[in-house]
């Protein structure tokens, strides 16, 4: 297993599963992941598509490498050394104007997920106005029935150290105790593996039949979990 995993272990999974000929058990080791969560997403067992991350382009894994990868089922592909992050400097955040129309998903994302973050520290991360962001927060917005909650990382918003310093940050100005228990997190992911394990005997058995029909899917989960 790559002893450093890729930013986006859940999106990377369902990225090398739609454009690799990579063996579950490959992407499974790459991403850090269990086969089980790794066949949850080829299955599309889980009431949303998860929206894959390209490792390559994410200068994560090199052409060359899923090359051999996919020449070799036993062959264990090694993650890239991770690019510098770009430093901020100082003035608004530049957003490319097709990712402009993702920003209010963002910023819905943030909001239900992170209370504790201000409209002024949303506002400095993704680019945008403490007006779009009060809309938003008190559901004015005029576009607002139609917005999804998606994470800014994976829309290419904002970098995942960018995203984790400001959650760690306002949590500590909030007074909110972010320490992980190891012994949580690893129940955490059992708990999860048997719920991937269930939703699979569920449709092996009844084929015709959605697995899930609510939020808060396995696949989901996982992707909160392996993101602490």
């Amino acid at each position: 297993m790559a002893t450093t995993l890729p930013l986006m272990q859940h999106a990377t999974a369902a990225w090398l599963v739609d454009n690799s000929a990579l063996t579950f058990s490959q992407i499974a080791d790459f991403c850090g992941l269990h086969i089980l969560e790794i066949q949850a997403i080829a299955d599309d067992t889980a009431a949303t598509k998860l929206k894959g991350r390209d490792p390559i382009r994410a200068g994560e894994l090199t052409r060359e490498e899923l090359d051999k990868g996919e020449a070799n089922p036993d062959y264990a592909i090694k993650i890239s050394r991770m690019p510098e992050q770009a430093r901020r400097t100082s003035g608004p955040r530049y957003t490319p104007v097709s990712k402009r129309q993702d920003k209010p998903d963002g910023i819905l994302w943030i909001i239900k997920n992170h209370p504790e973050i201000t409209d002024g520290q949303i506002s400095k991360l993704i680019g945008t106005t403490k007006t779009t962001i009060a809309a938003i927060r008190d559901k004015s917005h005029w576009n607002y029935a139609n917005l999804q909650p998606r994470d800014p990382v994976t829309l290419g918003l904002t970098s995942q150290r960018e995203m984790d310093a400001l959650v760690a940050a306002a949590a500590k100005k909030a007074g909110i105790d972010t320490t992980v228990d190891p012994e949580k997190v690893e129940a955490d992911r059992a708990a999860l593996i048997n719920q991937l394990q269930a939703e699979r005997h569920a449709a092996a058995n009844a084929p015709e039949t959605p697995v899930s029909t609510t939020p808060g899917t396995a696949l989901e989960q996982g992707e909160a979990l392996f993101r602490r």
